[in-house]
């Protein structure tokens, strides 16, 4: 199971077709870096659909796959 401490939701609109490393920038340029067991909410701008980004670990793993 996810665990997950806090709910974040941005104030700003994003496009869904951005990934997760655009959505990880944006928490990034606002909070400085992604807290441990948080998950950061995005909504579109007709607010119909949400992307959410859950970091659920102290250390960052790349999405392109597993460390060498």
């Amino acid at each position: 199971m996810i665990r997950i401490d806090n709910l974040w939701l941005a104030t700003e609109p994003m496009d869904m077709r951005a990934g997760t490393d655009t959505a990880l920038a944006r928490v990034i340029a606002v909070f400085g870096a992604a807290q441990p067991h948080c998950a950061y909410l995005f909504a579109t701008r007709r607010a119909n659909r949400m992307k959410v980004l859950v970091h659920e670990l102290e250390d960052m793993v790349p999405s392109e796959g597993a460390p060498s």
